[in-house]
């Protein structure tokens, strides 16, 4: 982003190890009105305008749906819809103001097909797809657009902030553990942070943007597959990838 010219504000909860040049970083914590709050007032009181927020804050769960416990969900649910939203409407007011703005949002292809093992994970995407989708009619008027990006598995370090269920039934341990090994093979292959990085470059400066955009190869042939392949297909492919 700094590279196409864009002034970068960074936002981190705990200190980094490591800090990227040219990048002016401030402490946030999107699970906190309060934070976000601070967070944005900074951004106006150095830059004075807003004109592109990336909403990328999120952590993953691999665990069935019944393993955990309504609590691991809410906080999921803080982090992966909430924390975008309170980003978002912090950052509304002047965006409508300067009658321009681009919102991107880090989704998921897991926003789109369902994903066993992943269930409240998905959950989180799929709320977000409705919520963006529906800002983005609600804020056009206005000069702004809420965008969808939509990658696969990405090589971060996601995979190791995985949370995992706070309540494991035995029942689910053969079917969860083959989710776990076939998310370990899958991300050794996974597309770069990069690939990713430019897809969301893209959506903010697109000059006639699309509401939805997949990033990486393994997003894209999904998506062709959930438009072109029977569901009933779709279905069956998916159980036997996963094993069940």
């Amino acid at each position: 982003m700094q590279a196409a010219g864009y002034r970068v504000f960074g936002t981190y909860r705990k200190p980094l190890t490591q800090w990227a040049g040219g990048i002016e970083y401030l402490a946030c914590d999107v699970t906190r009105d309060e934070s976000v709050s601070a967070a944005v007032q900074q951004v106006l009181q150095a830059a004075g305008r807003v004109d592109l927020l990336v909403n990328n804050a999120g952590i993953g769960l691999i665990a069935g749906a019944e393993e955990s416990s309504v609590e691991q969900a809410r906080a999921l649910f803080e982090v992966n819809l909430f924390g975008a939203i309170r980003m978002t409407q912090a950052v509304l007011l002047t965006m409508r103001r300067q009658r321009s703005g681009r919102i991107v949002n880090l989704s998921s292809i897991l926003g789109v097909i369902p994903s066993p093992y992943s269930a409240l994970y998905s959950a989180t995407k799929h709320a977000m797809e409705g919520y963006f989708e529906s800002l983005d009619h609600e804020v056009r008027g206005f000069g702004i657009r809420a965008l969808l990006v939509e990658p696969a598995y990405t090589r971060t370090s996601f995979e190791g902030n995985v949370l995992h269920a706070d309540r494991k039934l035995d029942a689910y341990q053969a079917a969860r553990t083959q989710a776990e090994a076939l998310v370990r093979t899958v991300m050794q292959q996974a597309d770069t942070p990069e690939t990713v990085a430019q897809v969301v470059l893209r959506a903010a400066q697109d000059p006639k943007p699309r509401l939805r955009y997949t990033a990486g190869s393994v997003a894209r042939r999904v998506s062709l597959l959930m438009r072109f392949v029977p569901a009933a297909a779709f279905d069956k492919s998916l159980r036997q990838q996963l094993g069940l």
